[in-house]
């Protein structure tokens, strides 16, 4: 000590000084002390007890100044599951120090001393928590070591790029809840991830991803709206010109496998059922003979030459004797697809040119004659019959014709029901007329009522083509849809066997389905 002076006898005496064994109290009474001197005037020395290793109070200098870090304890991941880890072993505690003084002395009361740390420091008393606190849960089990993703979030581009996996749901369950969950907080990843699902939704379509028959007809009008044509078509050549061109996109692909494969047509003859086997090749070979009836009206080439016979019948069954390959295979496939096709376009080329006096130029029909707007209409109803019989064939689906020329197809046939109804009782194949009425006045009159996007309301004279149909004079109605208005015109069902609601006179009813049926043929 030198804050009194100058050295101090007594330091020497007890311990103050530094050197091996002095001070520490572990020599005894006789050891750094003198017995010649007089007793230190502050009483005995008070020997502070040995100090605590420094592991012991947590601090390690290693921890602080850049050594050996501080052994940490083993994480859930080192500890083996199910046990807890091994606590550290006490270190040994010292034996307590000798007392330098006699049993009788009283030990001299000094300076205090530096606090000293216990080896085995009891622990504090927790502290008890107030009454309103609830008490802390019991620590659960060990957990698994976090995920990578948790740990480490992943980033935006990384997010951004899985989008597609996302969208074709190929993503694991982590990465769909990691993308999912950066949508919401991403609106330009969210939009992008809109867009791929309506993507990934069009590869799954449910529809059909042939193109629609009604396109071309909805390119042309949208066409001639912008830019009227020099030359336009007449209105009333549109439904043939529309159905030839859907029946051409039904032919455009097939092979010759198809061409080839057979075809029922079917028809009423006035009196029942009847039919004719054919193939696909032969189908358009009848429509082509049977087109030629107007073609030579107009002063084109007839497909079978100038002798050719006028019934559609007939020029049928000339054209399959002469060709038996377009009837039962053996000619080239597909070959006649194009002879129709570019018939088709000279007849609408043609009356494109005539002008307007061309609508009233009569077509003989056998025994009947249409005139050529109602010949063009019959020739739009055969081909939508007949493309009917060639997708059935070979299991193909059709889509009955647009509805503005679904309803010229059904004006007609209502138009020709009052002739055919006067041919039938003309052959006694029809009840007589109740009663004679003369031309141009109101008679009986039947209500034709036919459903769907085409149909419509048609009044039919009973007893006299000559006579006027009037609402007022109904005594009858039958309804029906357009697919079974079809099926009848058609003749593809019985007459007794069409599904329509009826009510009224049931001898005119009969009377007009069988008239309905007659009009077909092959």
């Amino acid at each position: 000590m030198t804050g009194r002076g100058g050295p101090d006898p007594y330091d020497d005496a007890y311990g103050e000084s530094s050197g091996p064994g002095d001070g520490d109290g572990r020599d005894g009474p006789g050891r750094g002390s003198d017995p010649g001197l007089p007793p230190h005037p502050a009483g005995p020395p008070r020997i502070p007890p040995p100090r605590s290793a420094a592991e012991d109070s947590g601090h390690w200098p290693g921890a602080l100044d850049g050594g050996i870090p501080a052994p940490r304890p083993p994480t859930a991941d080192e500890t083996p599951a199910g046990r807890a880890p091994e606590p550290a072993p006490k270190p040994a505690a010292d034996p307590e120090p000798e007392s330098p003084l006699g049993p009788d002395q009283e030990p001299i009361p000094g300076p205090d001393p530096e606090p000293a740390v216990s080896r085995d420091p009891e622990p504090d008393p927790e502290p008890e928590p107030p009454a309103s606190a609830p008490l802390p849960a019991p620590l659960p089990a060990p957990l698994a070591a976090p995920t990578p993703s948790a740990a480490h979030p992943l980033s935006h581009d990384l997010l951004r790029s899985l989008l597609g996996a996302w969208a074709l749901t190929a993503c694991s369950p982590d990465e769909t809840a990691a993308v999912e969950a950066h949508l919401n907080h991403c609106p330009s990843c969210a939009e992008e991830a809109l867009r791929l699902r309506d993507a990934v939704g069009l590869l799954h379509t449910e529809h059909s991803l042939d193109l629609d028959p009604m396109l071309r007809s909805r390119v042309l009008a949208g066409c001639l709206g912008r830019r009227p044509a020099r030359i336009p078509m007449p209105g009333w050549a549109g439904a043939y010109d529309a159905e030839a061109a859907r029946l051409d996109a039904l032919l455009r692909d097939m092979g010759e496998a198809e061409w080839r494969a057979p075809v029922r047509l079917k028809w009423f003859d006035g009196r029942r059922l009847t039919g004719r086997d054919t193939t696909v090749a032969g189908v358009i070979g009848h429509l082509m003979v049977v087109d030629g009836i107007i073609a030579a009206s107009l002063g084109l080439p007839d497909p079978l030459g100038a002798d050719a016979p006028r019934s559609p019948q007939a020029r049928t069954e000339a054209y399959w004797h002469h060709e038996p390959g377009a009837s039962y295979g053996a000619g080239p496939p597909g070959a006649v697809r194009e002879l129709w096709r570019e018939q088709g376009h000279a007849l609408v080329r043609t009356v494109s040119f005539a002008g307007r006096g061309v609508a009233e130029l009569d077509v003989p029909y056998g025994d009947i004659a249409l005139p050529i707007r109602d010949a063009f209409l019959d020739r739009a109803l055969e081909c939508w019959v007949h493309a009917g019989d060639i997708a059935e064939a070979i299991d193909y689906p059709y889509e009955p014709p647009a509805s503005a020329h679904l309803r010229a197809m059904i004006d007609l046939c209502a138009r020709l029901l009052p002739g055919t109804l006067a041919e039938r009782r003309r052959a006694g194949l029809a009840a007589p007329p109740r009663r004679l009425v003369e031309a141009g006045t109101p008679g009986r009159t039947l209500h034709l009522q036919v459903e769907g996007a085409g149909g419509g309301d048609w009044y039919i004279a009973l007893d006299s083509p000559a006579a006027v149909a009037s609402p007022e004079e109904a005594v009858a109605t039958i309804a029906l849809d357009q697919e079974a208005f079809y099926l009848l015109a058609s003749g593809h069902v019985p007459p007794q066997e069409a599904a329509a609601g009826l009510s009224g006179d049931t001898e005119a009813i009969r009377d007009v389905l069988f008239a309905a049926a007659s009009l077909s043929r092959l």
